[in-house]
């Protein structure tokens, strides 16, 4: 029979293992960035008999922590998917809170002053009070020398590269450039630098809470070399242990870049 631990005792355990696996990891090593897939605040929610208001507020008080985490392991760009272009299908009664959430999550990131606040979607999908709150997340911490962090809100794969397509046709009529001077040029590098993410390097590492094992359209276009890592914990309950395993074990891989 498996006795369990008092949870002082076990957080103990925890904390002496992270710093265990924290001591044995090589920066040289670490992914330079990482996407994250903010997977099951609702289920951990339900799980603990919450509303699923109180899962998403768990969550994104788990960012600041993850922040944390990656400016102290020296990653420079983390990506965060906080809302998918599906999810703003989901009823009003939910839906609002949330992006209620999000607004305020990405407020407090611009007044950390750590980080460089970036979003990534399609921002026209947004109601005009969350399109305000992500520029001025811009525009306030453009300077700063911290993280990178990208807010995906709005977000979804498949989307992104029809904007990009659509992006470099409009940049091209606008130029004159007739359809066959067009497809002669057009390659990967012309479309990439369209993306959300341009001028961005592509996602070393995409993590996945909550146990699903798939992207789900999360950038599709620059993960096409990236290594995953999914994890059995819901996203609020995500720790740092977690973290440094997931570092850990994209360090043990032999990256091949698709060859």
């Amino acid at each position: 029979m498996r006795i369990p631990y008092p949870p002082a005792l076990r957080d103990l355990v925890y904390r002496l293992y992270a710093r265990r696996v924290e001591g044995r990891l090589d920066h040289t090593q670490v992914p330079k960035h990482i996407g994250v897939i903010l997977d099951g605040n609702r289920r951990w929610a339900r799980a603990d008999g919450l509303s699923a208001e109180q899962g998403h507020l768990a969550g994104a008080a788990k960012i600041d922590e993850l922040l944390g985490w990656c400016a102290e392991t020296d990653v420079e760009v983390v990506t965060l998917w906080l809302l998918s272009t599906d999810n703003l299908d989901r009823p009003a009664a939910e839906l609002t809170p949330l992006l209620g959430i999000i607004e305020n999550t990405v407020r407090n990131l611009a007044a950390d002053g750590r980080w460089r606040v970036h979003h990534v979607g399609n921002r026209d999908l947004l109601p005009d009070a969350t399109q305000q709150v992500l520029k001025r997340a811009e525009q306030d911490t453009l300077d700063n020398k911290g993280v990178l962090v990208n807010v995906a809100v709005g977000y979804g794969g498949r989307q992104e590269i029809a904007d990009a397509v659509r992006s470099l046709l409009l940049e091209h009529a606008e130029r004159g450039t007739t359809f066959e001077e067009l497809a002669e040029i057009v390659d990967i590098d012309l479309i990439s630098e369209h993306l959300y993410t341009r001028g961005q390097p592509d996602p070393d590492l995409v993590i996945r809470t909550s146990g699903e094992q798939r992207l789900s359209g999360f950038m599709l276009w620059q993960s096409a070399h990236s290594e995953y890592y999914f994890c059995e914990v819901f996203w609020p309950a995500f720790r740092k242990v977690d973290f440094l395993r997931a570092l850990r074990d994209y360090a043990a891989r032999h990256r091949r870049l698709g060859l």
